[in-house]
């Protein structure tokens, strides 16, 4: 018998463990069980060829309906062709070439899994030489073996690497499920019971081998909860620790700086603005660290309500620091800063009020004599606000007394990052995430469910709206009307920016399938000889140096440039007022949220925005209709949703997932939100009777199989 921890070379033996060790990162039986199929095909099913996209690595199960061997007139050998098809008519070409001994086993009529890249040859999707296996034929060598791998009549299709193919895993599951020893399940039985949960063994056998759809929905069910429940125990017991950590109490005070602002102010804070104030108000005036999520769409004032944060901060003795992800960044929020609070960001200097702070940005690109002048206000704590970027961690790099970090765009910072600069306070400062990317509530539920979580949903009065159209980029006659209409907005005194997914020279892609994006390098020449000829064009980019970068954007900012052609280093923090226009080239090429995220640096002020989507994806593809969603709406919560469909969820629980060990494969933040909720609400429950889990061992221990030492110390530090 083997247990889950059973190491695999025991029981498949060595040749295969090494090669779904190198291939699939598995060790241990354990990480075999867990690796689920991703689909499940059924014979006779209606497989949707047509759909196969191409340069996809697909596997199909399909119907062998004519086999052709023929001589090759190019060259010397022949070729073997294929078609294959599932009941609905829909065919598939495959081609081999100089194997005319496939015909042994490529026989019409036969049932097959076909595996390898999608091509196209003359309009016809093909797959060339694919790996195969037919399905059982008495007469085959292999029939008894692959019966068994294939017994049920739903069929486990596996994500395969390498030289690792669906079948192979089939096999290994097959072989480590019959001499698996049942685990001890996790899950308390009174729990079980109440959401109508399958038992763990029971649940591992029918995900991979389920006799009937209804066998098949229970174990996931089951496994799923487990999932769910176990990522949300982990995230609880965080925030249940946290509310018990000692800190500095940072109340302010009445009549300090945060009232002289608020007093100076030249518009009414919305109702949004004002009630999660209070919240950050209230969190950092209690004796334990604030970690709080400030989520809101594009211009919903959170630069605004995070400065109202720090001032309260310093209004206490202390100092805020707001890192940001890139130069640009900073020096934006640094000038932003400076001219929200006017004199009273001029601590220090001849007749400042004196209430008033000083404000220092601290930068990679700092000349010496700045870097010293700037980290020697750190260090005597005279600069009760600081601006910067990664430079911020380094060693040499001294607070005087570091209250509140506010973090912008989190996931743009490593784990290590952001902990080095929270390392710097002698007390544990209080933390604020800011993210302009919209989360839907499952989610932040998910992924930030250790942190309290505030929202703005409301918009600035004054904030002018935005009109996205898509622009088919195939039609020369709409292209050049997008030129001309920019430049009826310059003529009228505004601004615009051009967008391109990538800089140009050499990161040029390799995608045989697809022509190369467009690059800032390429188009901005294009159109300053073009269509644009005439108006004072920048360019901006990630490579080029922070000093150059800061230049050009200062000059755009000034109204000195009319169109700025950049990549998206403009996507978050930019704000430029004049800038009514933006034209986003490959439009395709983005995400739901970047989309979203790009045109809201248009809009900016009183004027109406308006952002164009170039594209040659064709309108009824799943491109295509993402692109006209981001067009048909501006609610940056709607469009999250959108973005959570068509991304994998792979990529939205991130680091929820990240490390081989880590058992998260199930769950579907979207489809599951119902789940969640359940598993949440049970977790909070657990935690409280028992927060270090010391009467559910069981339970422990599989928080310790789905997050293990690596993600645990990511979790402490994030």
């Amino acid at each position: 018998m083997a247990t889950l921890d059973t190491k695999l070379s025991a029981v498949v033996g060595a040749k295969t463990a090494t090669a779904l060790a190198n291939h699939l990162d598995m060790a241990v039986v354990g990480d075999l069980i867990h690796h689920y199929p991703f689909r499940y095909a059924q014979r006779g099913e209606r497989t949707d060829l047509d759909s196969l996209e191409i340069g996809e690595q697909a596997t199909v199960l399909a119907q062998v309906r004519a086999v052709t061997n023929k001589p090759m007139r190019s060259r010397r050998g022949s070729m073997l062709e294929v078609v294959v098809s599932d009941d609905d008519g829909r065919t598939l070409t495959l081609t081999f070439f100089n194997q005319p001994w496939q015909t042994r086993y490529l026989k019409a009529g036969r049932w097959g899994l076909f595996s390898g890249k999608v091509t196209e040859f003359r309009g016809r999707r093909q797959l060339n030489g694919p790996d195969f296996r037919m399905l059982a034929d008495p007469d085959d060598d292999e029939a008894g073996e692959m019966i068994e791998e294939f017994a049920g009549a739903l069929i486990p299709v596996y994500r395969a690497a390498g030289k690792v193919p669906t079948w192979t895993i089939a096999r290994c599951v097959r072989v480590a499920l019959d001499v698996l020893e049942p685990p001890a399940d996790p899950l308390p039985e009174d729990l079980r019971h109440k959401h109508s949960l399958i038992g763990f063994n029971d649940a591992l056998h029918a995900i991979h081998r389920p006799e009937s759809t209804e066998q098949l929905y229970a174990a996931k069910k089951r496994l799923k909860w487990q999932e769910a429940f176990s990522l949300q125990l982990t995230l609880v017991q965080r925030k249940a620790r946290a509310a018990t950590t000692p800190a500095v109490p940072r109340p302010g005070r009445d009549d300090g700086l945060l009232a002289a602002f608020d007093a100076k102010l030249p518009f009414e804070l919305t109702d949004g603005q004002r009630e999660v104030g209070d919240e950050l108000a209230a969190a950092l005036s209690t004796p334990h660290p604030m970690h709080r999520l400030l989520q809101g769409d594009v211009g919903a004032g959170k630069t605004l309500v995070s400065v109202r944060a720090m001032l309260q901060v310093v209004d206490s003795g202390a100092q805020a620091v707001l890192l940001a992800p890139t130069e640009v960044l900073a020096a934006q929020h640094y000038r932003t800063i400076l001219k929200q609070l006017g004199d009273l960001g001029r601590g220090g200097e001849l007749g400042a009020p004196t209430e008033a702070t000083r404000v220092t940005l601290v930068t990679g690109s700092l000349g010496a004599k700045a870097k010293r002048e700037a980290l020697a206000s750190l260090a005597d704590g005279s600069a009760g606000i600081v601006v910067g970027t990664h430079a911020l961690l380094y060693e040499g790099v001294d607070f005087a007394d570091l209250g509140l970090v506010v973090v912008d765009e989190q996931h743009r910072f490593g784990v290590e990052q952001r902990d080095a600069l929270r390392a710097k306070a002698s007390d544990p400062p209080h933390v604020l995430v800011m993210t302009a990317t919209p989360i839907p509530r499952t989610v932040a539920m998910t992924v930030y469910g250790d942190l309290e979580t505030s929202k703005l949903g409301q918009l600035p009065q004054g904030r002018s709206p935005i009109k996205t159209h898509v622009v088919p980029g195939t039609d020369e006659r709409w292209v050049a009307r997008s030129w001309q209409r920019l430049r009826e907005e310059v003529g009228k005194g505004h601004q615009a920016y051009v967008v391109c997914p990538r800089v140009g020279d050499d990161d040029k892609v390799d995608d045989s399938e697809r022509r190369a994006p467009l690059a800032v390098l390429d188009v901005g020449p294009r159109l300053a000889d073009g269509p644009l000829s005439g108006l004072k064009l920048g360019i901006l980019h990630g490579r080029m140096p922070p000093d150059e970068k800061d230049a050009v954007m200062g000059r755009f900012s000034a109204g000195e440039l009319d169109v700025l052609v950049a990549t998206t280093v403009i996507e978050v923090g930019v704000d430029v007022p004049n800038a009514t226009m933006m034209v986003i080239m490959d439009a395709e090429r983005f995400g739901v949220s970047q989309l979203h995220q790009l045109r809201g640096r248009v809009g900016r002020g009183s004027a109406p925005g308006l952002c164009l989507l170039v594209t040659e994806a064709n309108a009824a593809s799943p491109s295509g209709e993402r692109l006209e969603a981001v067009a048909s709406t501006t609610d940056g919560f709607r469009l999250a949703e959108l973005d959570l469909e068509q991304r994998r969820e792979g990529d939205v629980l991130g680091d929820a997932q990240s490390g081989a060990k880590s058992h998260v494969r199930l769950l579907s933040l979207l489809r599951d939100a119902e789940l969640i909720g359940e598993a949440r609400a049970e977790a909070v429950e657990v935690i409280a009777a028992d927060p270090e889990l010391e009467r559910h061992p069981r339970l422990a221990a599989a928080i310790a199989a789905l997050v293990d030492d690596d993600r645990a110390e990511y979790l402490e530090k994030s």
